[in-house]
């Protein structure tokens, strides 16, 4: 690409050379074959750049969308790498805008801003070049406007990078709010709060924010370019006066200065498109430092150079002297990185999950592989956040996770997610087919598997019953189906997946009695033979559970069996009173009927 430009800039001067021979040589001399290779050649000039031209312009589009990709691939793979932390932290429309519009912002410095400074470099050169063998008097008058061209250039890039900066920020919380408004969880609450107008309203503000961003930056790119043009005028007459006061004088010939008339809109085209690259170019490194800012974030999970490596877990689970904690030292998310508009307090940043200083607190227990373990306590005792550091989600700040007696930090985290199954209390599906929702665990499962998997969830008769089966679309995060299918058609991804340790958040108090039983019976299936952590929600999880934990304000305040900790009297007697009593009087009725 760099050598097309050197052939294209060498070219602009070619004409205005053909004139000054035209002129000075042909015209006088009446020399017919001259003349007619002199047309040959204007001729051939913008045939030749037209050919160049295509080929350069093909080239930089094949590096600027190379470009993109590159970025867009690598912001994505990068994020990917982030904990659960990261995202908690980050509005999913900032981080849409960073990989989408920033990394297009970021090609066109490459392929257009670059281009120009270079392209305009080299002819810059020719054509000094050639007016300095003409006359350096000339010369030497037409580049002394040249500081002229400079110092506006390097003001108004200071004011529009802050411009671009602020609009780019506006297109994000535009984003932003687009995201959370637009999907369905939030489009529901919208309507069924009857927020239309307000949301409209905060939309209309960032949009008018960035209107009238854009209008400035257009206005003040418009005197910008009044001002070059001015200094572009005064250089121009100053070099026909003094051109044509030599010619009147005999010291200069007239082909001379028509020649320097044709260069020097070469001359002063690109020092103001220079100028305006300087512009262009501060613009946009806030492209450059909005992506780089997401590139530049350190992954607080990073995997050992030498983990340890694990065909299959067996499933013993062990906690030793665990503590975690949501909180950071310092702002988290994309607000650790911004580079121009710092937290001004650290402080402030969020803490997400509880409001205590550690979420977890010392926590010891053990699960022997193979084995039911249930989880209960008061709400936001920390059993949630248990859940979430045996899949490694997160990194503990102090003790140790193991699994088989290796410390989590130290295993493939390609292996961690292998052997562990997760169902959520929420479940989430793609806005795709029943099967590639499915697939998600097993890329490569068969027809077959996939019946197989979904009969053991009681899932199989619905999916059987619709027209197009498992090639059913499901909808915006599965909102075509009920709660209870969801969950079934989550447990049976889970199934394909056929992890080793299961973790068990049960999402049964909501649903009817049927799709209870139905998930009940499903959980049975998935859980033989597994290491499993469950979440409790329900009497018969707890009372089938082989050991029971009870968390309260981020400490293990008791373990046992059902019968042991009803005898100890503490707080899972007092749970077991009141959070379970109205499953106990059903079960009585039932006795007694």
């Amino acid at each position: 690409m760099l050598g097309t430009i050197l052939i294209i800039s060498s070219l602009s001067v070619v004409p205005a050379l053909l004139i000054r021979r035209l002129l000075d040589e042909a015209l006088p001399a009446k020399d017919l074959g001259l003349l007619t290779w002199l047309g040959i050649g204007m001729v051939s000039v913008p045939l030749i750049n037209a050919i160049v031209g295509s080929v350069q312009r093909w080239m930089s589009s094949k590096a600027g969308e190379g470009i993109i990709y590159d970025l867009r691939r690598a912001l994505y793979s990068h994020v990917q790498g982030m904990s659960l932390r990261f995202f908690t932290a980050t509005k999913t429309g900032e981080l849409v805008s960073r990989i989408d519009n920033d990394v297009v912002g970021a090609q066109s410095a490459i392929t257009g801003t670059f281009v120009t400074i270079v392209s305009n470099i080299v002819s810059l050169t020719v054509i000094l070049v050639v007016m300095l063998g003409a006359d350096w008097r000339l010369t030497l008058l037409a580049v002394a406007a040249l500081p002229l061209f400079v110092l506006p250039a390097r003001r108004v890039g200071k004011i529009l990078r802050k411009v671009t900066q602020q609009q780019m920020e506006h297109n994000a919380s535009m984003g932003a709010i687009l995201h959370e408004t637009f999907n369905v969880s939030g489009a529901l609450l919208v309507k069924l709060f009857n927020r239309g107008d307000t949301e409209t309203e905060k939309f209309s503000t960032e949009a008018a924010a960035v209107r009238d961003l854009g209008v400035r930056r257009a206005t003040i790119g418009r005197w910008f370019f009044a001002a070059l043009g001015l200094v572009s005028a005064f250089g121009t007459a100053a070099v026909f006066w003094v051109g044509g006061y030599l010619v009147i004088r005999g010291g200069l010939t007239v082909g001379t200065v028509v020649m320097f008339s044709a260069l020097l809109p070469q001359l002063y085209g690109p020092l103001a498109a220079m100028s305006n690259a300087r512009v262009e170019f501060a613009t946009s490194l806030v492209s450059f430092e909005r992506v780089f800012d997401v590139l530049d974030l350190e992954h607080d999970i990073r995997e050992v150079e030498d983990p340890i490596d694990i065909d299959r877990l067996q499933g013993a689970v062990t906690f030793d002297h665990v503590f975690f904690r949501y909180q950071t030292d310092g702002p988290v998310g994309l607000e650790a990185v911004k580079r121009y508009h710092p937290v001004a307090d650290k402080d402030k940043s969020t803490p997400q999950g509880s409001s205590r200083e550690w979420a977890l607190e010392d926590v010891s227990f053990s699960i022997e592989a193979g084995s039911l373990t249930a989880l209960v306590g008061p709400s936001g005792a920390g059993k949630t956040t248990i859940s979430y550091l045996v899949p490694r989600l997160y990194d503990v700040q102090r003790g140790q996770i193991c699994i088989d007696g290796h410390d989590l930090r130290k295993m493939k985290q390609s292996d961690v997610a292998a052997g562990i199954g997760v169902v959520t209390q929420e479940t989430y599906l793609f806005h795709d087919t029943i099967g590639a929702n499915l697939r998600y665990a097993k890329t490569d499962a068969t027809l077959e598997e996939l019946e197989a998997a979904t009969r053991a969830a009681n899932i199989y008769s619905m999916i059987e019953s619709l027209p197009e089966g498992f090639d059913t679309v499901v909808g915006e995060r599965g909102y075509r189906l009920s709660g209870g299918e969801k969950q079934r058609l989550a447990i049976a991804r889970v199934i394909l997946k056929n992890p080793q340790v299961l973790i068990l958040d049960e999402a049964t108090s909501h649903l009817d009695s049927h799709s209870e039983a139905l998930i009940q019976e499903a959980l049975e299936t998935l859980l033989v033979g597994r290491t499993a952590l469950v979440i409790a929600h329900r009497l018969s999880t707890v009372l089938s559970a082989d050991n029971i934990l009870v968390v309260d304000k981020g400490r293990l305040v008791e373990q046992g069996s059902h019968g042991q900790l009803l005898a100890a009297d503490g707080l899972y007697a007092d749970l077991y009173r009141t959070q379970f009593r109205h499953e106990m009087a059903s079960a009585e009725v039932g006795d007694q009927s």
